[in-house]
Formats: C-alpha cells, structure tokens, sequence
C-alpha cells in the first residue's frame, strides 16, 4: 500500500468521524430525548402496576370464580377442588417479588428487585401465564387431573387464609414464611380434609433460593401408581437486554446474543451439564435421571432442583409466531418425572432458584449451575476464565472502580503477563524488516514459481544466520488462542457489566450506539458503535503497519487482500456486540502496536549484523549439524520440487 492510499484512508476514516459528530445530537437534544424515554418508563410502569393491583384486588372477590372454573374438567375424586375463590398472594423477601395463584398452586410471576430491564421497567422473570406449572397425575377411576385445574386453599406459617387477609406479606430480616397451599380430595358432596395435595413454599430473607416441596397424604386408593408422576414447568420468555432491530430474532450470536444465549440446561445425574441447541427452537427428551433443569437467559435464570433427581425429562424451547408482544422472545417447556412408590403418600423436596446468573453465586450452590455460563468452547478456554480472569477481576472489583475502568486494566495485566511470550514475536519482525533489502535480493535472484523451494530455503538460511525463528511467531499465537477465545465469550456473559456505563456508553454488556441510522445496513446494522470503530481503525493500522514489513514475503496471491479485508469483516461482525469486548480489543491491539513499534525502535541494526557475522564465522569451515526436522523438511522440499518438474515435462 502506497502513500497516498494510506491518506485516503486517513481522509475517509476523518470524514466518517465528522459525518457522526455532526449528525449526533446535542447535550440539550439528548436531555430531551432522555425526558421523553424517562416518562415513557414511568407511564408504563404506571400501567403495570395497574394491572398488578387489579389482579390483586380480584382475590377479594369472594364470589370471583375463573372463567376456567366454570368450564372445569371433570376431576374424579377431586371435584371439590374444582371451584373457590380465586386468591393471589404476593411475598417480598428483599430480592424478589413472587406472586403465587392458589388456582393451581403455581408461581404466577416472579420480579427480581434491584434490576430493570434496558426499558427501565421492573425485571419479570416468570411471566404470568394460566400453564406456569402444574403436577399430572392418573386416578384410580381413569382420569387424569392436573394440578393447574384445582382450586388449593392457601396456609401461611399454619394459619389457613382467607380472602380477607392481607394478600401482600413481607419476609422479615432473617426470617422465613412458609406458604402451604392444599387441595383436598372429595366429591361435590364434601371435601375429606385428611386426603389431599399440598404444595408449599419456603421463602426466606434476601434469597434467591425457594425451597418446593410436594406432598400427598392419604391418597392411597386415589392416585394410580404409575411409579412417577408428571412436573410440567413452562415459562414464557421475555426480553431483558437491548438488541438491534434488525438482528433480533437472528440465529447469529453477534446480532442477537439474548436470544443465541437463551437456552434449556439441565444437568443428568451421571453426567455434565448440557443444553439445548444454541439460538433456535429445538427439543430433548432425556431419558436417565435429572439433577436439575434451569430456564436460562443471557444475565439471569430460573432453575428447578430435586434433591434425588428427576427420573426423566422431556424439554422444548418453542417460538411463538402469533405472539405479537413487543418484547416476547420464545416459550420454554419441561417435563419432569417425579418419583412415586404408590402409596399414595410421600414428599417430594425440590427448590427454585430465581435469580442473576453471577459466577460465584451459583458456583457456591455446589450443583454445577455456574458450568452453564457460555465461557468458551476449548477445555483450556473454560479453564482460563473460571481460574484466571474471573478471580483477577472480581479482585479489581474491590476497588470499586468504574466498569470500563476495570476492562482497561484486566486488558493491561493480561498483556503484560503475555508480554514475554510474544516479545520473541515481535523482534523476529523487527529484525525481518532489518533484513529487507537481502529479501528483497532473494525475490529477484528466484523470480519463477518453479523456484519457489530454492527461494524458500535462502529465506530459511538467512533468518537462521539472523538468529529468526520461523516458529517464534507460531507458538505465541497457538497459546494466546485460549485466552484471546476466553476474553471473546466472558464479556457478553458478565452480569457485572449489565447496564454499567463508561464514557459514551450506557451499558457496556451490549453494544455502544452513538448514531441510530434509521436503517438497516446487511450484516452491519442499524446503528454506529464507536467502540467498535475504533477497534477497526486500531487494526486497520495495526495491519498496514504489520504488512509493510513483511512485503518481500508475501508470495501468496490474495493474502494482502485478505489481510486488509479482515479489519473491515470485524468492523461488520463486532457491531452489535458488547461494548466491553470491543473495548477490550481496541485496548489490546493499542498495546500490541506499541509493543511492536518500541521493539522495532529498539532492535539495533549493528547488533543484528554482527549476529550473522559471527554465525558466519563460526560455520564457514564446515556445514552446520541439521537436526532431523530439518532433514525431513529439506527432504519434503526436494519431493515436492521433483513433482513440479514432472508436471512441467508433461505440460
């Protein structure tokens, strides 16, 4: 690349800049724009408490009566459970909000405290749904009832509610309540107050852990013993986080990474946690025993425990077409069996885990819940983050320092500790462009294709009297993969970083929009993330300052082409992605250019030379020992030169 193309480019990139500073509003233009979003927040927020308090002030209804009820199923022996007031109960233990329907004892929604969504409305994790969970079972007189059809009458801490006490209630510091709900068994003449299902809830102070236990009692002789019965569990799936217009629903983790991170885990007893497929809808059934199953988002997940295992589990992740809520995503569905011994009595102890996807929080359940953080797909990747970057900036979190503060100085600490690795890299460069001219004599010494062998063995011959070796920029590279794979997965994954802010950027767990364009550009998007324009920028010179030292060795057609067309393939793939990895990069390859340009500064010429005197000296009177890589190498040349010769014959 001549001059003048550099100062295009130069010229291009500035117009660009300009074009962004331009356009972009001013200070008062976004206080306007952050007034109308704020009221917008609060208006909606208005609503959904609304809505709430309706749903609430219909449990005091005493005459209330679900549409559902008045066309029940015929339930058998449960048929006095068929009908009742309909109840909504709401417990608050300091970090979540649960609302449990005693129609169907299920936990009608959870709202996780201290987080919002990037609308700034309060953080729904279980959404209101009529099939949020329900046990099936079989009956003696051949019928099938599902718990969600039942009408339970609800205890608190022993005491039976009625719809005149309070429907709010409050975990004390410290404390616990324990919410029991209990659908009897019984005809339409009378309920036997001794026979029935009773779910209950443990709910204590700042947990995210809900102990849920089932028991039947005295139901021999009504439940069919069919050694497990059904735990259907389902979810409907809402954003959280920011996403592109353009890319949300997409398959690709770099345009949608909600969705792409949005999966089913679940964890077989004899085995290692595993998932359903990444991104798209899909289905499991899993025949051996189950220690949990988890409903997971990108920062946050709902999980399912039993303490001696599910005996299977039948999982689905389903898209709804029809469903035209602006921040739906997609429905997720399990099935999991109960142990049963059919004697009608017996609890079943499991627990409900609601709450941030933080590394340390779910390692410290001892489940293996932290192994579905996406923290690279290599052994040694995975090994990376849990053992290296996780500790090290949790470590620099107790400074209390801001975010993007902490993503410069991890990038700082992890180049400095790769630092003598690639020192070698770099001075092999250095003294490559020291020995331009001699390469450059090469080339013109072995101008034909056919003489492409001894062309290579002279480059080998003078980068080992150089004291170059070929493999010193290999390996640095082979062993900084992991780490640089680690960095690209543990940033997107980082709930620490979820709607932490850093000079221009809002949030540094997505991307940093500093122009919305309005429209969309294919596989680039709707927006201009500065982060990741200047990453390309640092690259672009990074490769043109890379490449103009190693052009007498570029033999291979297309490989300039390819080495200036990746910056802009990143500049399209990195876009939409977290504001912090784009950072991180942006800082590393800065760093890396520095590296670079001081050891070039300082590799003298002098010494260099007097290297391959004194190589030469010390072999001029006899050739040098060649190890047998080398001899196989040499070999491997000689046959692939004879080959070329033959094919030139026969042409």
């Amino acid at each position: 690349m001549n001059k003048k193309s550099v100062i295009g480019f130069i010229l291009i990139f500035a117009i660009f800049i300009g074009y962004m500073w331009w356009v972009s509003p001013s200070a008062e233009e976004r206080a306007e724009m952050q007034r109308r979003y704020d009221s917008i927040a609060e208006a909606r927020m208005t609503e959904l408490e609304q809505a709430r308090m309706d749903s609430l002030s219909r449990a005091d209804d005493d005459s209330l009566t679900g549409p559902s009820r008045q066309n029940a199923p015929d339930l058998g022996a449960f048929s006095a459970s068929g009908s009742g007031v309909n109840m909504m109960t709401t417990v608050d233990n300091g970090v979540l909000s649960l609302v449990i329907d005693n129609h169907g004892a299920m936990v009608k929604q959870v709202t996780v405290q201290h987080y919002t969504t990037y609308e700034g409305m309060p953080l729904v994790l279980i959404t209101p749904s009529e099939n949020n969970m329900s046990l099936l079972f079989a009956t003696e007189d051949n019928r099938t009832v599902r718990t969600k059809d039942l009408v339970f009458v609800p205890y608190v801490n022993g005491v039976r509610q009625t719809a005149a006490d309070s429907c709010r209630m409050t975990v004390g510091e410290d404390d616990s309540l324990r919410l029991q709900f209990r659908a009897y068994a019984g005809d339409s003449t009378g309920r036997d107050t001794d026979s029935y299902i009773e779910f209950a809830y443990t709910v204590r102070d700042k947990s995210y852990l809900v102990d849920f236990d089932i028991t039947l009692h005295n139901l021999d002789g009504v439940v069919r013993n069919t050694n497990f019965l059904d735990f259907e569990w389902h979810n409907r799936m809402v954003r959280q986080e920011k996403v592109d217009r353009s890319g949300k629903g997409s398959r690709n983790r770099n345009k949608d990474p909600e969705r792409f991170y949005s999966n089913i885990f679940y964890k077989p007893v004899k085995d290692d946690v595993d998932h359903l497929r990444d991104g798209r809808d899909s289905e499991q059934r899993v025949k051996t025993a189950v220690d949990w199953v988890a409903f997971k988002q990108q920062f946050f997940c709902a999980i399912l425990t039993n303490d001696e295992g599910f005996v299977n589990a039948d999982l689905s992740t389903k898209t709804n077409d029809k469903d035209t809520l602006h921040n739906y995503m997609c429905d997720m569905h399990s099935t999991v069996g109960i142990e049963y011994d059919g004697s009608g009595n017996g609890t079943t102890r499991m627990a409900f885990y609601y709450g941030p996807t933080k590394f340390h929080d779910l390692k410290s359940m001892d489940r293996g819940f932290e192994k579905m953080l996406p923290l690279g797909m290599w052994v040694f990747s995975k090994f990376v983050s849990r053992y290296v970057i996780i500790p090290v900036f949790n470590f620099l979190e107790t400074f209390n320092w801001n975010y993007g503060i902490i993503v410069l100085v991890l990038t700082f600490l992890m180049r400095l500790v790769l630092f003598p690795l690639t020192f070698r890299s770099y001075q092999s460069s250095a003294i490559t462009r020291i020995l331009k001219p001699e390469m450059d004599a090469i080339n013109k010494k072995y101008p034909k294709q056919e003489q492409l062998m001894q062309k290579q063995q002279e480059m080998s011959r003078l980068q080992k009297r150089a004291g170059i070796n070929p493999l010193a920029g290999c390996l640095p590279m082979l062993i900084q993969l992991p780490i640089l794979t680690a960095m690209f997965w543990f940033y997107p994954a980082s709930i620490e970083l979820r709607q932490k802010s850093f000079l221009w950027c809002h949030d540094l767990s997505t991307y940093d929009s500093v122009l919305d364009l309005g429209f969309n550009i294919p596989l680039y998007g709707d927006h201009v993330s500065l982060f990741c324009l200047l990453m390309f920028a640092v690259q672009f010179f990074y490769t043109w300052y890379t490449m103009r030292s190693q052009a007498g060795q570029m033999n291979m057609p297309g490989m300039k082409f390819m080495m200036y067309f990746m910056p802009f393939m990143m500049l399209f793939l990195f876009n939409s992605q977290s504001a912090a990895l784009n950072l991180y990069y942006f800082t590393s390859l800065s760093i890396t250019m520095v590296q670079m340009i001081l050891i070039r500064r300082f590799t003298s010429e002098q010494k260099v030379r007097a290297r391959m005197a004194a190589y030469d000296q010390k072999h001029k009177n006899g050739t040098q020992k060649k190890s047998k890589f080398q001899q196989r190498l040499e070999e491997m040349q000689r046959m692939s030169e004879q080959m070329q010769k033959q094919n030139a014959k026969r042409r």
